[in-house]
Formats: structure tokens, C-alpha cells, sequence
């Protein structure tokens, strides 16, 4: 997974598969648009005036687990 910012123009990237695809543009609102990928997957989202809908400074920086599944 990949999390873009621009502060310039204010648009936050999230981008879940990073398998290179065509992808169509679903707008699910005016600020906020889904690329689906293969199967109906989602691929990425984009999101306008980010720093508007959300507060940025609890993405960034972006913390993370890694959770080991056992095979039994």
C-alpha cells in the first residue's frame, strides 16, 4: 500500500495494490473518486480537499503491524 499527499493542490492517494492494472474511475462522491481494478477490486482513492474531510496528521506518519498467520 502507497499513501500519496500533495499539499499543493491538497489531494490525498491511497493506493492498495500496487499490481499494475487497468483501472475504471468511480466517483462515490464530488470529493472522492474509487479506481477498480480487476474482479471489481479496489485499486486506490482519491481523495480532494484532504485536508478538509480528514486530519492529516493522523495518517502522517503512517504506522503499521505486520501480523505473522501460523499455518497448523
Amino acid at each position: 500500500m502507497q499513501i500519496v499527499y500533495n499539499p499543493k493542490s491538497d489531494i490525498l492517494y491511497i493506493r492498495i495494490d500496487d499490481i499494475k492494472q487497468e483501472v475504471v474511475n468511480q466517483r462515490v462522491s464530488e470529493d472522492v473518486t474509487l479506481d477498480i481494478g480487476k474482479d471489481d477490486r479496489i485499486i486506490g482513492i482519491e481523495i480532494l480537499d484532504a485536508s478538509l474531510r480528514m486530519n492529516l496528521k493522523n495518517i502522517f506518519p503512517v504506522e503499521y503491524q505486520v501480523v505473522a498467520v501460523v499455518n497448523s
